[in-house]
């Protein structure tokens, strides 16, 4: 195996060399597949530190995909392609340990930028992590391990290290939705609305959760975009209390 291989997984030609000429700089060994199927197999044989992911595949949907690689190949990152800036089933996304989201169109620059924080996100130490950007990293990292009360630990560390930041707020919402704790949910949203009435991930998460229709979309930040919420909630089973 090389190190920190990385696998993009998209039934777009253009997309596949799109994203490939982009990593090139980052010096990382890439492959590309073009469906489920084929991505299944490489995971086989070769080990991957990062997967790029298209939910929507033909033939095995990237859902499917997305859970058989974090049953059987649990410590692989996975990184959510997004199209128009909506993926179906997001908390169930999430639950499997998807907690990175690019959208199309896409740059260079943000694949490259994305795919780095996401591999160095492995090397910090959460022992000695006290500032607030680590505490966030630390607590995605723990998102996709799917051990959620370790990542709602994090997150509130990294509120009370730095509360004036908007994201951990948010993110700490999404969070709770995952345990269909949508009043908590709620109070967080807002929480990250009163620091920054501007902040569009908070505001479309709680028109979203105060809204007669459950479906919507899910913002986890900045750099996660929007996915869509399954009609019911999803019990926080694959947590480890």
């Amino acid at each position: 195996m090389e190190k920190n291989s990385i696998l993009v997984v998209d039934d777009e030609k253009n997309i596949r060399l799109t994203m490939s000429q982009s990593l090139e700089p980052l010096e990382i060994p890439v492959q590309t597949a073009v469906n489920g199927e084929e991505a299944l197999q490489k995971l086989r044989k070769t080990s991957y530190s990062l997967v790029f992911l298209d939910l929507k595949l033909p033939g095995i949907d990237g859902m499917k995909v997305l859970r058989q690689i974090k049953d059987s190949w649990p410590g692989t990152r996975v990184i959510i392609i997004t199209a128009h800036g909506t993926i179906e089933s997001a908390v169930e996304a999430m639950k499997y340990g998807a907690v990175d989201f690019i959208q199309k169109p896409f740059s260079p620059v943000e694949i490259r930028e994305l795919a780095t924080r996401v591999l160095r996100r492995e090397a910090l130490d959460e022992e000695n992590a006290v500032d607030y950007f680590s505490l966030i990293e630390i607590s995605k990292r723990h998102i996709s391990d799917r051990v959620f009360s370790a990542a709602r630990e994090a997150v509130r560390k990294a509120i009370a290290a730095d509360p004036a930041q908007p994201e951990a707020y948010n993110l700490l919402g999404a969070l709770l939705e995952i345990k269909d704790e949508r009043i908590e949910a709620q109070r967080f949203y807002r929480a990250a609305l009163d620091i920054d009435p501007s902040f569009k991930p908070a505001r479309a998460n709680l028109d979203r959760i105060t809204s007669w229709e459950k479906k919507g979309r899910i913002d986890l930040g900045p750099d996660s975009k929007t996915a869509d919420l399954p009609d019911e909630g999803i019990e926080d089973g694959a947590d480890e209390e």
